[in-house]
């Protein structure tokens, strides 16, 4: 197998992996970079078709991607109680997703003490579960975000935005236990940091 092969090749998999993405970010990320190298293939075994196909493809991506970074959305929280039946059914529909980052996860009513649906344009984009451990700290025991909304919007809002509702209720620090790989990996790119124990903390700045 030559080079110009294995680019050809290359690009078919990554192209045929964006297809596999729920997340519309990731999904455009991905697309952008498998048509990019069928463009390069299609230039270089002078496939001008394929190359002015894929590179509109790379122009319509980037024109995606520019808007979804740019687009002024509006986000609000919904308080739930643990009683309430949408709750129940939306951890009821998401439960295989939600154990994939957060194994063992199981509902508990009367721990949950802080819960809000995070609602994106007035569509349920996410749900934030957490208790105090004690006066000053929140433990989190779900920060889930449904597949087409992980674009880390979601996680500025709860974080960032709205992180003087947390302090004005005594908060000062807010902990989680990550359960997973790619958990981790949210955690520290919204500022999250490990201690020795295992746990990720966030101290909450007025």
């Amino acid at each position: 197998m030559d080079t110009l092969q294995i680019i050809g090749y290359a690009a078919s998999v990554i192209i045929a992996a964006s297809m596999t993405l729920n997340s519309i970010v990731k999904f455009r990320w991905v697309n952008l970079a498998g048509a990019a190298v069928f463009t390069a293939y299609g230039i270089l075994i002078k496939a001008y078709p394929v190359a002015f196909l894929n590179g509109f493809i790379v122009l319509t991506d980037l024109f995606y991607l520019f808007r979804i970074y740019n687009k002024k959305e509006l986000f609000t929280t919904l308080e739930v109680r643990g009683s309430n039946k949408y709750l129940h059914e939306f951890l009821k529909f998401y439960d295989k997703d939600i154990q994939n980052f957060f194994p063992g996860f199981t509902f508990k009513a009367d721990l949950n003490t802080v819960s809000f649906f995070i609602l994106r344009n007035m569509n349920v984009a996410g749900i934030f579960l957490a208790h105090k451990i004690d006066s000053k700290t929140l433990k989190v025991g779900l920060d889930f975000v449904v597949p087409q909304y992980r674009d880390y919007k979601n996680a500025k809002f709860v974080y960032k935005r709205i992180r003087n509702r947390f302090i004005d209720d005594g908060i000062e620090q807010i902990m989680v236990f990550p359960q997973s790989v790619s958990h981790i990996k949210y955690l520290k790119k919204i500022g999250f940091e490990s201690l020795e124990d295992g746990n990720y903390l966030k101290i909450l700045k007025p």
